[in-house]
């Protein structure tokens, strides 16, 4: 971890490594967010029980691997026009070893798409904790079909002992950093803040205090829990996930749970707060167990626009 320390500074690394021991494992835990529902390891069964009873616990599995492309426009009025048309694959809460389907359908959904540049917001790991080698072996297997640079950032499933690993299958990972993107000699920029929903290790100040004020830039924020900082840092866009937009919803889409400390209009889709744009991903993978029901998962496609 030393060229890390040197990168983001001994106490982030320090600390982050710190929690992450306070915190695994834990059902129960003093602090913000008191119960973690993916940790309460009876939930597991208590959720596939319920759904066999009801006599949807296989179309739910089904579900969860029907992965949808989903295509949103961003209208950004002083984008430059370099970047007129310019569009991100959007990732968001792999999972990658909690189904040994799941990595074949997500490969099969990404590897024909047409985009830029492709953002992964976070969570890896099926669990909060343990063995992160099936990890790393899902992510080395998806790298070759994601033909673009990739820039990510960590959730809170995640331990930043992944990321010199993934750095290495050429992962770009942003804690509390920012890129400048070129393209015919015009420039936006893209930032990314650590975990701010278990960990709280974002650092806005660090994350975009040097990107300079008049430029548009889009944040990557694996919650979107951290809304109202990101919109008043003068963010253009912020990308997010985590929620996965309820995973089991009532009909209509309605999620039971979202996991956030944030309004529910924000739990995924498309939403704004003041000048920022926001898109909360549904996620392409599932967490706690591997199904959905009235909540596909999804990919997504931002495309970045002057104009309609």
């Amino acid at each position: 971890m030393t060229a890390l320390e040197s990168r983001l500074g001994h106490l982030h690394v320090r600390q982050r490594l710190g929690l992450e021991r306070d915190y695994e494992d834990h059902v129960f835990r003093k602090g913000t967010h008191f119960f973690h529902i993916e940790n309460w390891h009876s939930m597991h069964g208590l959720v596939r029980g319920g759904l066999r009873l009801a006599g949807l616990h296989a179309r739910a599995r089904r579900n969860a691997l029907a992965i949808e492309v989903r295509r949103n426009d961003v209208l950004v009025p002083l984008l430059p026009k370099a970047f007129d048309g310019f569009t991100l694959l959007h990732l968001s809460d792999l999972h990658l070893d909690i189904n040994a389907e799941f990595l074949d359908a997500l490969i099969e959904r990404v590897r024909g798409l047409d985009y830029d540049l492709c953002v992964v917001t976070g969570d890896y790991r099926a669990r909060t904790y343990g063995p992160i080698e099936a990890t790393l072996a899902g992510l080395q297997r998806l790298r070759p079909y994601l033909k673009t640079i990739v820039y990510a950032v960590l959730g809170n499933h995640d331990t930043i002992r992944l990321v010199p690993r993934m750095e290495a299958m050429d992962y770009r990972l942003l804690l509390n950093e920012w890129v400048k993107l070129q393209q015919d000699g015009e420039a936006i920029y893209l930032a990314g803040i650590d975990d701010a929903h278990f960990y709280r290790m974002e650092n806005f100040h660090r994350a975009a205090h040097d990107i300079p004020g008049r430029a548009i830039s889009i944040l990557l924020s694996h919650t979107p829990e951290t809304y109202r900082h990101a919109a008043h840092a003068g963010f253009d866009l912020m990308l997010c996930g985590h929620t996965h937009g309820g995973q089991i919803c009532l009909p209509g889409g309605i999620p039971v749970l979202t996991d956030a400390d944030s309004p529910r209009r924000l739990a995924h889709g498309a939403w704004r707060y003041g000048d920022m744009l926001g898109y909360t991903s549904k996620g392409a993978g599932t967490s706690l167990v591997d199904v959905r029901l009235n909540c596909p998962p999804e990919v997504t496609l931002h495309r970045l626009r002057r104009h309609r």
